[in-house]
C-alpha cells in the first residue's frame, strides 16, 4: 500500500479548512488511480449531507456512471461518521483507509457518539420521535417491487 493517497486527502482536508468548511477530506481509488475526491463542504452548500466521503462518493459514482464502487478503496483523513459508513456500503467500497479516530474528532468538537448511542437504542426511546404511519398502503410499493421481474437489483 501507497500512502500517497492518503496524502492527497490530508492536502484535500488542509483545503477543506482553508477554505472554511470542516478539516476532512476523502479519495477514492481504483485499479490505482485516483478516480475521485473530495472534501467537507457542509457549511459551504448548506447540505448537512456533504461530507468529505459522501462528496467522492457522489463524484465517483456520477464519473463512473454507476452506483456501485465495487472494486474501489476509499482513503479518509477521519473514522467515517455512521452516515459516511453507511454510504460506504450501499456504495460497496471494499477498504477503508482512515488517519484520525473519532476521538480524535471529538477532540475538536466533531462528536458522533449521540449518533451511535441512538442507533443503539429502540426507536421509541430515541431522541426524535418516530411514528409509523400508513404502513399497508405504503406495503403496496414493496409488493410491486418484489414482482418486478426486470428490477436492478442494489
Amino acid at each position: 500500500m501507497t500512502n500517497k493517497f492518503m496524502i492527497r486527502a490530508i492536502e484535500l482536508s488542509i483545503k477543506s479548512v482553508g477554505s472554511g468548511t470542516g478539516p476532512f477530506g476523502a479519495v477514492i481509488v481504483k485499479d490505482n488511480k485516483i478516480i475521485s475526491e473530495g472534501f467537507n463542504i457542509v457549511t459551504s452548500s448548506n447540505d448537512p449531507t456533504s461530507h468529505a466521503e459522501i462528496v467522492a462518493i457522489r463524484k465517483a459514482c456520477k464519473d463512473l456512471n454507476n452506483f456501485s464502487l465495487e472494486g474501489c478503496d476509499l482513503y479518509t483523513t477521519c473514522e467515517p461518521c455512521p452516515m459516511c459508513l453507511s454510504a460506504i456500503y450501499w456504495a460497496k467500497i471494499e477498504k477503508i483507509y482512515y488517519a484520525n479516530t473519532r476521538n480524535d474528532a471529538k477532540k475538536i468538537n466533531f462528536s458522533d457518539a449521540m449518533i451511535y448511542e441512538e442507533l443503539n437504542k429502540t426507536i421509541k426511546d430515541r431522541t426524535i420521535p418516530m411514528h409509523q404511519i400508513m404502513r399497508d398502503e405504503a406495503l403496496k410499493a414493496f409488493d410491486l417491487w418484489d414482482k418486478k421481474e426486470d428490477k436492478v437489483k442494489y
